[in-house]
């Protein structure tokens, strides 16, 4: 049992329950420390706080010194594991009604869109788990198959069954997870609005913890990350997978996999992605990318097809069906590199790219960083729009490969498929819009055009036979034509 902490208007009073627990004036009287706004409250636990017997004043001065010292970022206030449960009776969630709720924007440090930045005490030199970084490259098929056949047998396992949750709980974690991935995912998001609500609100809570796992690597505090950050969160990924989440965002992961087979394989190896990102900056060969882009995307298609459920009777053609998903994956993450090219070698010093497909082409690293232009005309250099043309053609070749597979989807999963595909695939097409410069420009799809598209989409889906592949065509076909059709 741990010793928890509640704060009256009389004093400090200790409230001992079976569970840690932090009201929300401990945690407003932590953020009031470092002078932060009173709504902006850490879901610091300070392990000093932990200690089983200790007065509660000691313990509010060793939470103090706790947010002093290590200049905690305030954080959204979500209380700690058992406190989510329906039945317990500690109160949850206290002042964060939907009155109080701000709007959503691009600072992480909103409640709405705030997204698990490891604290100060993540850092360290690591443990022994860390240091076995090296092993991770060099193997990406292996791996992926691997986590391929974990899956696809978790799908003819019963589902798990958890202690149930309070459901206007979980209403609102998946309405903030709905947020989150409406705001850092525009195109993936209205892939999911054509989904069922149980569908999209269970994939919805997916990509907040994969986004999550990322901003450990990516997020403000990156740079003081060590692979000790990423231990710790593992490990709360094994209490998400036994019933006991942290907070309100990893209680919608855990209602999402007891009524979902998703194996946690592939959550995983999506953390082996981001010790990746820790440890290395540079890609060989596109062996060695092809591994990373399975850990960090292709992980993601596995984790969505048991959401997406397969056609009855496609049962047998599982792998089949899953391999088309992993390309469809793989297909996604080397578009987000190609279109993120100089923001990746401007802010974070990486080249996703592979160091051998650039030597190809006679382009050096220091290009790649500087932007690779002609030194006498000042535009994108004839030699980085053939290697472009070149990583293009990959990208699509994967996009077509994974076209095969979406046959063998539910039938309501079918058409946030295509669309997402189409869509995304569409970003290749803005980046020879926009002359080959993924340095200084940002290719993207306008909304119209994704309107548009969703047309052909519909049709692939529901008539695959006659529409099986989304029609080259309609990628030209602008929103007054389909609309005409």
């Amino acid at each position: 049992q741990y010793r928890s902490c509640a704060v009256s208007k009389s004093g400090c009073r200790i409230n001992s329950i079976s569970n840690q627990y932090f009201t929300e004036k401990l945690l407003r009287k932590m953020a009031a420390v470092r002078g932060m706004s009173g709504s902006l409250c850490t879901s610091l636990v300070s392990d000093r706080a932990r200690e089983s017997v200790r007065p509660t004043v000691s313990c509010v001065s060793a939470v103090r010194e706790e947010c002093t010292s290590k200049c905690v970022i305030a954080r959204s206030s979500f209380t700690r594991l058992e406190g989510l449960r329906k039945n317990s009776k500690v109160p949850v969630f206290s002042g964060m009604n939907k009155q109080a709720k701000p709007q959503l924007n691009r600072s992480l440090c909103t409640p709405v869109a705030s997204l698990m930045e490891p604290m100060a005490d993540y850092t360290g030199n690591g443990s022994e788990k860390s240091k076995d970084i090296y092993n991770l490259f060099g193997r990406g098929k292996e791996v992926e198959t691997h986590a391929m056949m974990l899956q696809i047998d978790q799908m003819s396992k019963p589902l798990r069954s958890f202690e149930k949750l309070d459901e206007a709980m979980l209403d609102e974690a998946y309405e903030r997870c709905g947020e989150v991935t409406a705001e850092y995912a525009k195109t993936f998001y209205l892939g999911t609005k054509l989904m069922t609500p149980e569908k999209q609100r269970a994939i919805w809570a997916i990509y907040v913890w994969c986004r999550r796992t990322d901003e450990i690597v990516d997020g403000p505090n990156a740079s003081r990350m060590t692979p000790n950050a990423l231990d710790r969160w593992e490990e709360r990924l094994d209490a998400i997978f036994e019933g006991k989440p942290y907070d309100t965002l990893d209680a919608a992961l855990t209602d999402t996999i007891s009524k979902f087979p998703v194996d946690k394989q592939s959550f995983r190896d999506m953390i082996d992605g981001m010790r990746m990102d820790l440890q290395k900056s540079r890609y060989e060969t596109f062996d060695e990318l092809y591994e990373y882009c399975y850990r960090v995307a292709g992980t993601v298609a596995l984790m969505s097809v048991p959401i997406m459920g397969l056609m009855p009777g496609c049962e047998d053609q599982a792998e089949k069906i899953y391999r088309a998903a992993l390309n469809l994956g793989l297909a996604n993450q080397l578009t987000n590199i190609l279109r993120d090219v100089g923001e990746d070698a401007q802010e974070r010093n990486r080249i996703y790219l592979p160091l051998e497909d650039l030597r190809q082409f006679n382009i050096t690293e220091e290009e790649v960083l500087n932007g690779c232009r002609d030194p006498v005309t000042g535009e994108i250099a004839q030699k980085w729009k053939d290697f472009m043309q070149f990583q293009l053609e990959r990208a699509r070749f994967y996009f077509d490969e994974s076209e095969a597979g979406i046959a063998g989807l539910d039938l309501d999963a079918r058409w946030p498929v295509w669309s997402a595909l189409v869509v995304y695939r569409g970003i290749l097409d803005a980046i020879v819009a926009n002359g080959y410069d993924n340095f200084t420009m940002r290719a993207y799809v306008p909304k119209p055009q994704k309107i548009a598209w969703l047309g052909p989409a519909w049709l692939s889906a529901n008539f695959p036979d006659k529409f099986g592949q989304p029609l080259s065509a309609a990628r030209d076909l602008t929103y007054e034509q389909v609309s005409q059709q």
